[in-house]
């Protein structure tokens, strides 16, 4: 196979990408970003980059951006009395980009996933003439790796990550998709090298050849391992969170321009604080405005990052963060990205809260009880029979087409016997989402296996998790249509044909 030949060819090339930007020539601790506009005042720029179709990095951008949040914080007085802000904001579709343009000095704060991360730290930590990056804050995470998946075409047979053995995968190289691509085929007796055949492709070469079954399986990151599968034209097979190796995305600034100019950087955090809050308050109509801004669909994102979702917005930098930092570098040294002077024990020192701890404290919160906080999960009351909702892992939703708030449920069977109702009245639900009886991992409904027991209807992510439970009380194993039928016949009502 002409696996490791790849590998090292796609390998080289992102090293390559990163190294050309040192041809700008990477500054000491003196920032580039202020100027005059010569009637008096001082200008200081505020670059921002960003990953718009990555959704979990939403509440570092485009809410702060479309919301004009930053605006609202920016410091006014004092030393910032005669100063004119220039904000420009940037969106790339990965994290090397991103790197490139802060070692050029042309972006100032930037986002990216734990991988991208730590090649962006370690890089300026060995070239960056004096100036480093600083890990200041989290966005979305996931403490098990949910968010990351392998995909197959639609109509694919493979169900398996063995049904893959001599088979072509592609993924983005360097990314946290490819970690946990590498840790799962080894888990499952798989060579990496010897039997698939890795190519390094970008998600939007990756989905394309998905669709046109140009390729047997892609593995992506946050929000393509939902996406895809939610136009209809892909397959999910293995789910990050399979891995139990934590991820995340985080916001990195350059040292020179946080020396200089600390009171916007706490302001850039307060305005993260209040995108976090608009989140939990209002997740349906912020989803559904970061469509807008993004052409990722309002379902998927409250997939993510609504109650119960597979992203956690948590800001802190805590022991989760640091696991997926010392996990990145393990494989990255592995792939031959880092040098193996590089100590994973070492990741601590590239964080500094200290930024994120003055802007809570400004805005009366408290770092270690917002770390310590419990996740957002659905609450209230059944939608359907007014219960209350006491455990989410076993709650039900469903967001109906052009309607503006998603309807709750305590169970799988009560949304499946409102499905019904709502067929007969002759509206159709956008989305279905259900939770992993044991992980509470949300899922789509139509892509879930489910076990009934009675009246009571467990979900679970994969068909083998299913029958496991299934085998313990004697139960069958049905797809989204066979649940669908058995509670219509129950019900005596007409059947939904399918969501969205």
């Amino acid at each position: 196979m002409k696996t490791q030949r790849m590998y090292r060819e796609g390998l080289t090339f992102c090293l390559l990408i990163i190294s050309l930007c040192f041809a700008s020539g990477c500054s000491g601790e003196t920032s580039a970003n202020t100027a005059s506009n010569g009637t008096g005042k001082k200008i200081i720029r505020i670059s921002i980059g960003t990953q718009d179709q990555t959704i979990n990095t939403a509440t570092g951008g485009s809410v702060i951006r479309e919301e004009k949040l930053l605006e609202k914080y920016l410091p006014k007085t004092g030393k910032y009395a005669n100063v004119e802000y220039k904000i420009e904001w940037s969106s790339y579709t990965s994290g090397p980009p991103i790197t490139n343009k802060m070692l050029a000095n042309q972006i100032d704060i930037g986002m990216m996933g734990d991988f991208p991360s730590t090649i962006n730290m370690t890089t300026f930590q060995a070239k960056g003439n004096g100036v480093k990056t600083l890990y200041i804050a989290s966005l979305g995470s996931s403490p098990t790796g949910a968010g990351n998946a392998v995909l197959v075409p639609k109509d694919s047979s493979a169900k398996t990550l063995a049904d893959l053995k001599g088979k072509e995968i592609s993924v983005p190289f360097g990314s946290a998709a490819h970690g946990m691509l590498l840790k799962a085929l080894k888990s499952d007796g798989i060579d990496p090298e010897k039997d698939v055949m890795l190519v390094s492709q970008a998600p939007e070469v990756g989905g394309s050849n998905l669709k046109t079954g140009q390729i047997a399986a892609h593995a992506n990151f946050v929000p393509f391992g939902e996406l895809f599968a939610y136009r209809g034209f892909a397959r999910k097979i293995f789910d990050g969170a399979q891995t139990g190796t934590p991820t995340f995305h985080g916001v990195l600034v350059r040292s020179d321009f946080a020396k200089e100019n600390p009171e916007v950087v706490v302001a850039y955090l307060k305005a993260l604080l209040d995108a976090n809050k608009l989140f939990r308050e209002q997740p349906e109509a912020i989803a559904t405005k970061v469509e807008k801004w993004s052409g990722v669909e309002r379902e998927v994102v409250y997939m993510f990052l609504g109650p119960s979702g597979l992203q956690q917005l948590n800001p802190t930098i805590g022991q989760v963060n640091f696991d997926a930092l010392r996990n990145s570098v393990t494989t990255l040294k592995q792939l031959g990205k880092l040098d193996d002077s590089i100590n994973p024990e070492e990741v601590t020192k590239w964080a500094d809260d200290s930024y994120l701890r003055q802007a809570m404290k400004e805005m009366n919160l408290n770092y270690d009880e917002v770390a310590k906080a419990e996740g957002f999960v659905i609450g209230g009351e059944d939608a359907q029979t007014k219960e209350p909702i006491k455990d989410p892992k076993m709650a039900a939703q469903i967001w109906i087409k052009g309607e503006g708030n998603v309807m709750n449920f305590a169970s799988i069977a009560n949304m499946m016997t409102m499905l019904q109702t709502l067929a007969a009245s002759g509206k159709t639900a956008g989305a279905l989402f259900v939770h992993d009886q044991t992980t509470g991992w949300k899922l789509f409904a139509e892509n879930s296996f489910y076990v009934q027991n009675g009246k009571t209807v467990s979900a679970f992510l994969t068909e083998k998790e299913a029958q496991a439970f299934a085998e313990k009380s004697g139960a069958k194993v049905a797809n989204f249509q066979a649940l669908q039928q058995s509670i219509a016949q129950a019900n005596q009502l007409p059947m939904l044909v399918g969501a969205k």
